[in-house]
């Protein structure tokens, strides 16, 4: 008896994420991506339809693992600010080199270009900016944060210097990717600590 299908759908997405990190929009296809899985490529038109199809689906997973990743770093930690920490490392999941960065931000920019694609990137843009946000609120309750932190305000600033993070490292090429989030995260952080706060996001 085969798996269910939701278990099939689920190792095919993570399956087309690990393809687009090792040959960017040029190279994936959905014979690539059978060959990744084992399957005949009619599989994939069968279940998505289309190439299009298949990244309309990886990004409607994307915009529900947001969620996902947010309750399972919390979950592992128990300092709000270490999982941000955590959740900021997990969002890079499969980008640990330059050129694997290079080719998801080449699939970013393709979602900027297709109204469709467009519109899930969104939804996952919004999904991450509540995970950081409700994490920093729990920081601000627990006085990991000062008291008069602005949760929203900073859960942008994060956002915007996490992504930034990642371009900048592949440019330099200097340390690891999660080394480089997690000094640009104390960095931003560091004013929003209460006085004499010596915590720092433990490693990921």
């Amino acid at each position: 008896m085969g798996r269910p299908r939701g278990i099939e759908d689920e190792v095919i997405l993570r399956a087309t994420a690990r393809v687009m990190g090792r040959v960017g929009p040029t190279g994936l296809t959905l014979a690539a991506v059978a060959r990744e899985v084992g399957l005949v490529p009619g599989t994939l038109v069968q279940r998505f339809g289309s190439k299009h199809g298949l990244l309309l689906a990886l990004a409607d997973r994307s915009a529900e693992e947001a969620g996902e990743l947010a309750a399972r770093a919390r979950g592992a930690h128990a300092s709000a600010l270490d999982a941000l920490a955590a959740l900021t490392s997990q969002s890079f999941a499969g980008m640990d080199t330059p050129e694997s960065f290079a080719h998801h931000l080449a699939f970013l920019c393709t979602d900027l270009t297709d109204p469709q694609l467009y519109e899930r990137a969104l939804a996952v843009h919004h999904a991450q900016r509540r995970a950081i946000a409700a994490l920093l609120a729990e920081a601000v309750a627990a006085g990991e944060l000062r008291a008069a932190t602005d949760v929203a305000a900073l859960a942008g600033t994060v956002q915007a210097i996490t992504a930034g993070a990642g371009l900048t490292w592949a440019v330099e090429r200097s340390g690891t990717l999660a080394q480089r989030l997690r000094r640009e995260l104390h960095a931003v952080l560091h004013p929003h600590l209460p006085p004499r706060h010596g915590h720092e996001p433990e490693e990921s």
